[in-house]
């Protein structure tokens, strides 16, 4: 048993001052110091006035520390999980670029074999398969070789592994292929790297999709005439937003006003590259070189290629831009994307869930990381 005391404990609906949070392999309870033991002995950890939240989960991450989800090496894939869980990750999904299908299932293969074994460091859920169902207009930083029309027996072939899949609801045979999708499996259809107008991504809702991959990048704006995709997702109270708060995907003074309007249907990402955490320099992301220099990922045209975030940096962001309380922006980056891909266990430190928990310091520095009760990562500063 674990007791962390002199903390903040972050829950859904506000914070607790005062208390001592209680875990095993998961969350005990809530209780009064003078109660700790009344679980069985165990180790008293002093949070030191630091921010005592739920495991942070990264649904849209390509890479980091130089290794990419599309290579299909169980050796990068294990190396991305022990460093994502010093930022606070403790469940991540590791996600593909556009590429063969032959590179696609061999990364999936991979990353299968993880999903269904605990790793060390943050937990693998499975893939988020951002292409090779996209438009070629707004590819981004994708192969445009490797683009295709939507495939939904390759998807459903896959859904035991795939939780997420981004798809241009425009192209040819779209609605119907999502419509299927969403008939014979449990993966989020996502609409991104797009071209739709405002019709055409409303009729792509209607068919199933429930997310919009990066709001804002890689599809059409929104306009008073025209609100495009990025005009849907923020309207229709049933589509999920990811952000990339690096403030470079999205000016910060709009942090609020995507708040505002999406609220628990807003999910805080990295969307970053093996660049990430890495010194600045060049680096291979889906076959084509990009160019790391501080916080922007850039191809030789100057396109923007993901980016060198992480997830922490992104919760400092946005409360730094926002003003909000700290246990709204947390949810952000923890309950919200649990509940986009039907996370039970994970997301909050409710009685009964997996007990993965984060102790920052008030800079959401990861101090002390925990994944199903075990201790992953310490910074000697406690």
């Amino acid at each position: 048993m674990k007791y962390v005391k002199n903390g903040k404990i972050i829950m859904p609906d506000g914070e607790i001052e005062g208390k001592v949070l209680a875990f095993s392999d998961t969350v005990e309870g809530v209780i009064d110091e003078s109660e700790i033991g009344c679980f069985g002995e165990g180790d008293v950890i002093d949070a030191c006035c630091g921010i005592v939240s739920p495991g942070l989960i990264d649904i849209h991450i390509h890479g980091y520390l130089g290794e990419d989800s599309s290579d299909g090496s169980k050796e990068g894939m294990l190396r991305m999980a022990k460093g994502l869980i010093k930022n606070g990750v403790t469940a991540f999904l590791p996600t593909t670029m556009t590429a063969p299908y032959q590179q696609l299932e061999k990364a999936f293969d991979v990353i299968r074999t993880l999903k269904a074994s605990e790793v060390d460091g943050a937990q693998i859920l499975g893939v988020n398969a951002e292409g090779p169902f996209i438009s070629p207009e707004y590819k981004g930083a994708h192969k445009e070789d490797n683009i295709k029309n939507i495939d939904p027996d390759f998807l459903i072939r896959h859904s035991d592994v795939i939780r997420i899949a981004t798809v241009a609801p425009e192209r040819t045979g779209a609605l119907e292929a999502i419509k299927k999708v969403k008939e014979n499996t449990d993966i989020v259809m996502s609409m991104g790297h797009t071209s739709a107008n405002y019709v055409q991504a409303k009729e792509g809702i209607e068919a199933g999709i429930s997310l919009a991959t990066h709001l804002f990048n890689a599809m059409t704006p929104l306009n008073h005439r025209d609100p495009g995709v990025a005009g849907a997702a923020l309207t229709n109270e049933n589509v999920g937003c990811e952000l990339i708060a690096d403030t470079l995907h999205i000016n910060a003074d709009l942090f609020k006003m995507v708040y505002i309007l999406k609220k628990d249907k807003l999910i805080l990402i990295t969307d970053c590259t093996r660049a990430g955490g890495l010194v600045d320099g060049k680096y291979d992301l889906g076959g084509q070189m990009i160019t790391k220099k501080g916080i922007e990922c850039r191809l030789a045209d100057g396109t923007l290629a993901g980016s060198a975030l992480t997830l922490n940096k992104a919760l400092y962001n946005f409360r730094k831009y926002t003003g909000l309380k700290d246990y709204e922006v947390i949810s952000l980056a923890t309950a919200n994307p649990a509940k986009i891909i039907r996370d039970k266990e994970r997301g909050t430190l409710e009685v009964g869930k997996r007990a993965d928990v984060v102790i920052f310091d008030n800079n959401f520095n990861a101090v002390r990381t925990f994944v199903g009760g075990i201790e992953k990562a310490t910074d000697s500063c406690l």
